[in-house]
């Protein structure tokens, strides 16, 4: 685990150390980056201090049609470590989206790329809202941090609240140690079969309304879990049940964004 001051984008200096033969497994966290990217190349939002930005390197031997459900897999691992370091009711929004009381704490973001030698590599990136207290007014109502979800749950005047910081060593490497475990899970046998249970306790979509806005057509279900390929299944107005791939589409809530 490489920790920097500051990078553009700790994907993107991820695959400059992939070109450089990096292995299998390693970790690049940085303070800040300067050009963040979330999916479908929007921006991410990089505070100037205080937050976590990590990327991993994967050089998996599973083809490459499978690669998609590692997102699903980091996301179980981050959820389960906040929720083990902090007691912060973390859920799941499918397929990767992390999110507290309805807002986003964290984000995640897997890139596929290729080595000189035709080989195809993965870039795991995850921005998690650590002790960052304000945000920019546009995101406002649908971003968090963990220390201001922490804070919320103390007592209002609690000791301490004003300077209070959470651990962001700590929370990267139980993070790493916990993606080695279910990431060995995944890699056993190849899919979601055997991380799925944990998965859906604690998919916040499961059993509610959800909008579907697919490109073909947007429509609206309930979201019932996910099956064995991580797609989420969601039942039709009219009874049948279709598998959506998170390639493809965006899930949002009916209300709002969870």
């Amino acid at each position: 685990m490489i920790w920097l001051r500051e990078t553009d984008s700790t994907n993107e200096e991820i695959k400059r150390r992939a070109g450089e033969d990096a292995p299998d497994g390693l970790w690049v966290v940085a303070d800040r980056q300067t050009r963040g990217r979330g999916r479908r190349g929007r921006s991410w939002e990089s505070a100037n201090e205080g937050n976590l930005y990590m990327s991993l390197l994967l050089r998996p031997v599973f083809p490459k049609e499978s690669a998609s459900m590692v997102t699903l897999v980091m996301a179980l691992s981050v959820a389960s470590v906040i929720r083990e370091m902090t007691g912060l009711d973390a859920k799941i929004k499918w397929p990767n989206d992390i999110v507290i009381g309805g807002k986003k704490v964290v984000g995640i973001l897997t890139e596929l790329a290729f080595d000189e030698q035709g080989s195809y590599y993965l870039v795991c990136g995850v921005g998690i809202n650590v002790n960052q207290r304000s945000f920019p007014v546009e995101i406002t109502e649908t971003a968090t941090s963990l220390l201001t979800e922490y804070i919320s749950i103390t007592t209002e005047k609690a000791e301490g609240t004003e300077t209070a910081r959470i651990d962001r060593k700590q929370l990267a490497e139980c993070l790493r140690e916990r993606f080695k475990a279910d990431y060995a899970s995944f890699c056993k046998v190849g899919n979601m079969s055997e991380l799925k249970a944990s998965y859906e306790a604690l998919l916040a979509n499961k059993d509610a309304y959800v909008r579907v806005l697919d490109p073909k057509g947007e429509y609206e279900g309930i979201a019932l879990g996910i099956n064995n390929d991580g797609e989420l299944l969601v039942q039709k107005a009219e009874g049948c049940v279709e598998a959506v791939y998170a390639g493809e589409v965006s899930v949002r809530g009916i209300y709002g964004y969870v």
